[in-house]
C-alpha cells in the first residue's frame, strides 16, 4: 500500500490558503483516479483505490498542520508501511517562488511544521515529498498571516498549474524511480513523464 499525504488544515476558514496546498494537490489526485476522499479514519479524511496498478490510500490529516505526524504515522502503522518507499507527503513550501515545485527522497522539515510534526512522529526524514512552491514571505508580514493567507488573484492560475503538477508529480512516484521524476520536475518545474 502506497500512502500519499496531503497537508493542509481542516475547516472552510483555511480552504484556499497557502498552507492547503497539499490538501488541493492531493484532491486533484483523487478526482483524476475516482477515488472519494471521505471516510474518517487515522484521523484524516481517507480514500483508497488504484492507481496504475498501485494500491493507494489517500490521507488529508484533520489535525491541523502542527499535528499532521499523528494522522501519517497512524496510517503507516495500521498498513506497516515502511515510510522510505511507501510514503510521499505533498505540502507548501514558502522557500520557493509560487508554481515551481520540487521532489525530494528526504530532507529536513525547513520550518515546516507539518513536516516537523510528520518527521519528528515517524523517527525519520526518508521518504517522498513534494513541495509546493508558495513565494517567500515579505518582510511586512508574520509567517503565520502569511501561510494562512489566501493567493491574490494574481498567482490563482499558476497555483491551480502547480496543483496539477505536483498531482502528476506524486502520480509518477508510484510507479517511476525516484531520480526520474526528480528530474522530470525539478528542473523546469515541467513534466517529461
Amino acid at each position: 500500500m502506497m500512502i500519499i499525504a496531503g497537508l493542509g488544515n481542516p475547516g472552510r476558514k483555511y480552504e484556499k490558503t497557502r498552507h492547503n496546498c497539499g490538501f488541493e494537490a492531493l484532491d486533484i489526485l483523487a478526482d483524476s483516479c475516482g477515488i472519494r476522499v471521505t471516510q474518517e479514519k487515522f484521523r484524516s479524511l481517507c480514500g483508497s483505490g488504484v492507481i496504475d496498478a498501485v494500491p493507494v490510500l489517500l490521507i488529508k490529516p484533520q489535525t491541523f498542520m502542527n499535528l499532521s505526524g499523528e494522522a501519517v504515522r497512524a496510517a503507516c502503522d495500521y498498513y506497516q508501511a515502511d515510510p522510505a518507499s511507501q510514503l510521499i507527503v505533498l505540502y507548501d513550501d514558502i522557500s520557493l517562488e509560487p508554481g515551481r515545485i520540487r521532489v525530494r527522497q528526504r530532507g529536513s522539515a525547513g520550518g515546516h511544521n507539518g513536516m516537523k510534526s510528520i518527521i519528528q512522529m515517524l523517527g525519520t526524514d526518508q521518504f517522498l515529498r513534494v513541495r509546493i512552491g508558495t513565494g517567500h514571505k515579505p518582510e511586512a508580514y508574520a509567517q503565520v498571516d502569511w501561510v494562512l493567507g489566501h493567493f491574490p488573484l494574481s498567482e490563482r492560475v499558476t497555483m491551480a498549474e502547480a496543483f496539477e503538477k505536483a498531482s502528476s508529480a506524486a502520480r509518477a512516484l508510484l510507479t517511476q524511480p525516484p531520480e526520474k521524476v526528480m528530474s522530470a520536475f525539478n528542473a523546469a518545474g515541467e513534466s517529461a513523464i
